[in-house]
């Protein structure tokens, strides 16, 4: 009996065992079906995407495939609007943002769960209870999940900043090639050639290379303008436009425009200087007039303590 008994229990674990392995191997070739469908995206035209879409791009890829029939139609277009902004609608599509931030999710989730199992290996806490885990898990699938939209966000806030810093030098070296006797595409080609690098020098190289792709300027200066979503830069088009629309010459209502651009520039660091007193009264209360207190009056309240007051 007591051989027949384990007999028995050696049956049901290889059973056991066998459909362990089975099931595995059932989900390996289901797995690489599926990656297998996914077909290779034609990047000819595109732009390499940023540093950590590069790094988990292959995940990325493979969930962008599969979610993109599920996406909105209206949530696809918001979406492209604002990569449109970025500089990244040539990068990323709507989808593959979507998936980043799947995968975000995932990433975050399980570095926040192998750095509380390392504290608990380590000794630096008791048992970790099962809840504590599943909190840090949701946490951080949260937190993953919204970290490309503060990621976009950010990035959009930089792009406006080095625009208005750097739209009156762009306008000074086109207005001086227009004056020298080039004709705007000259001049915005001689402004990506000596231009510094940013998001200005990016955005006339796209509209240069719309032009030479048999767009015509004015639309292309439009799509800039659209892309950029700054009234400075939409003054700058339009201007240009109805000056060539009217046969004008360039060089005065270029200048004019540098000379626009480089007065608001010089009005918003005015502003930035009278609102800096106003940001600085909560961090002088709350934490610089504190420590003062605490240097001048601590030898104060030591001497009455020896005094025995």
């Amino acid at each position: 009996m007591p051989s027949s008994s384990s007999d028995q229990t050696a049956v049901i674990v290889t059973l056991i065992a066998l459909a362990i392995g089975v099931s595995a191997a059932l989900a390996g070739w289901l797995m690489s079906r599926a990656l297998a469908a996914v077909p290779e995206e034609n990047r000819e035209y595109k732009d390499a995407p940023p540093l950590g879409f590069r790094v988990f791009w292959l995940p990325i890829q493979w969930i962008s495939h599969y979610i993109s029939p599920f996406v909105p139609s209206r949530a696809h277009a918001a979406l492209m609007t604002r990569l449109r902004q970025g500089g990244l609608d040539y990068q990323i599509g709507p989808a593959q943002f979507i998936s980043a931030r799947i995968v975000s999710a995932i990433v975050f989730a399980l570095i926040l769960i192998r750095g509380l199992i390392s504290l608990e290996q380590a000794g630096l806490f008791e048992r970790i209870a099962v809840g504590t885990y599943l909190q840090t898990l949701i946490f951080g699938a949260i937190f993953g999940w919204f970290y490309p939209i503060l990621w976009l966000r950010d990035r959009l806030a930089l792009r406006k900043r080095e625009l208005l810093k750097t739209l009156p030098f762009y306008l000074d070296i086109i207005t001086l090639c227009v004056e020298a006797g080039l004709n705007l595409q000259g001049a915005m080609h001689q402004a990506v050639v000596k231009g510094p690098k940013g998001v200005l020098r990016e955005e006339f190289q796209r509209v240069l290379r719309d032009i030479r792709a048999g767009k015509g300027r004015a639309e292309s200066l439009r799509a800039m303008a659209q892309r950029l979503n700054e009234p400075s830069a939409t003054n700058f088009t339009t201007a240009v436009i109805q000056a060539e629309n009217m046969g004008m010459s360039l060089g005065p209502v270029l200048r004019a425009q540098a000379d626009q651009r480089r007065t608001e520039r010089f009005l918003r660091a005015e502003k930035a200087a009278m609102e800096a007193p106003v940001k600085m009264l909560f961090p002088l209360i709350a934490f610089i007039f504190p420590c003062t207190f605490i240097v001048l009056f601590f030898p104060i309240a030591i001497k009455f303590m020896e005094s025995g007051l």
